[in-house]
Formats: C-alpha cells, sequence, structure tokens
C-alpha cells in the first residue's frame, strides 16, 4: 500500500446514542439509515464512501482537491438536507409517540481532515483506509467543541489551504480555534464552526 495525500470527511449523527437508547428500535431502525443514505445521496463533489460506520459515513477524496468554498458548500448541503430529512421523518413517523424527538434529539457534525498518510486497499466491495491521518480524523470526532452541529477543520486541512484559498468568514458564521491533546498523536490544532445558524438562516 502506499499513502497518498488524502481528503478526509466524516458527517457523524449527534445524539445517536440517545436516540437509539431512548426511542422504539422499529422506529430507530428505519430512521438512522434513512439519514445516513440521505448523507450519502446529498453527496456532490465526488468524494467516495470508505465505510458507514453505524451513525457516521466515511468519505475520502484523492487528488485535486475542491475549492475551499465548495468543500464547505457541500457541508451545508450534507447539513440542510440532513434537517430537511428530520422533519419529513417526523412528519411520516407522526403516529408513534417518540416521532416528535427525532429532530430534537438528532443533529450532524462533520470531521475534515487532510493528511499525507492515507493509504487504500480494497477490502470485499469497498475500499479501505489504513494511516495515522486516518486515526487523526476518528480521533477529531471526540473534542472540546461544546455545541453538537458544526464543521471541524483539521489543522492539516487548513495548512493545505493557507496556501491556497483559506477564508475565516462566511456568510453564517466565523471559523474559531481549538485543540485537543490525544494519546499516541499528541496535541491537534483545529478551526471549527457552528452549523446551527444555517437553519435559522
Amino acid at each position: 500500500m502506499k499513502a497518498t495525500p488524502t481528503l478526509l470527511c466524516i458527517p457523524d449523527i449527534s445524539g445517536f446514542t440517545e436516540f437509539m437508547s431512548g426511542t422504539d428500535f422499529d422506529l430507530s431502525s428505519k430512521v438512522i439509515p434513512t439519514l445516513l443514505n440521505k448523507i450519502i445521496y446529498s453527496n456532490k463533489i465526488g468524494l467516495k464512501v470508505s465505510e458507514i460506520e453505524g451513525d457516521a459515513v466515511l468519505f475520502f477524496k484523492t487528488g485535486k482537491m475542491p475549492p475551499l468554498k465548495k468543500l464547505i458548500e457541500q457541508c451545508e448541503s450534507f447539513y440542510l438536507e440532513f434537517y430537511e430529512q428530520l422533519v419529513v421523518l417526523r412528519e411520516q413517523f407522526k403516529e408513534d409517540k417518540d416521532a416528535p424527538v427525532i429532530p430534537e434529539v438528532l443533529g450532524l457534525k462533520i470531521i475534515l481532515h487532510f493528511g499525507e498518510e492515507v493509504a487504500a486497499t480494497k477490502v470485499g466491495n469497498r475500499i479501505k483506509l489504513f494511516g495515522e491521518d486516518l486515526i487523526i480524523a476518528h480521533r477529531l470526532l471526540k473534542n472540546k467543541i461544546r455545541m453538537d452541529e458544526y464543521i471541524l477543520l483539521s489543522e492539516g486541512l487548513t495548512k493545505y489551504y493557507e496556501e491556497h484559498d483559506l477564508d475565516t468568514e462566511f456568510d453564517w458564521g466565523v471559523l474559531k480555534k481549538n485543540h485537543n491533546e490525544y494519546d499516541h498523536v499528541g496535541k491537534i490544532h483545529y478551526h471549527y464552526i457552528n452549523l446551527k445558524p444555517l437553519v435559522k438562516k
């Protein structure tokens, strides 16, 4: 396996554990797959699916990177279409007593990371990714951000775009800085932006 510079994108359903444990299994077994499918079919910039991980989708892209504006627009699309689907599901299953909590409990956070140490191999009909940068992307799902719905851009990603077209301001928010210390990989810096203002526009 040869390491290749790779964009990693992980849309992750927040509130997943609370929803699965607090609602009827018949309802949750319909809602979660529908939401994961909505995320997959909202992909408009040619990201490839490596894995579906219960409450998240692992996308990746090698080769030419999209402009940051396009990447953020893709994240906006993931979030807005996910949010619209929550409302549809609440209405679709309105006869179920747990339906009202669907848009109250569930949300979406999106991890973006770019790294040089990612290798891919085919396992069955899926592309399996390996490498330290994949570990970093997954570690970033656990962080100190005090909100449930956001985009996180790793230092690896922002460093790439600093050489190209990094913009820290968007019409619905501004990127903020933070960092986390992780076992084995050390201190990881990142930027993040709240997604919730998108549905209040």
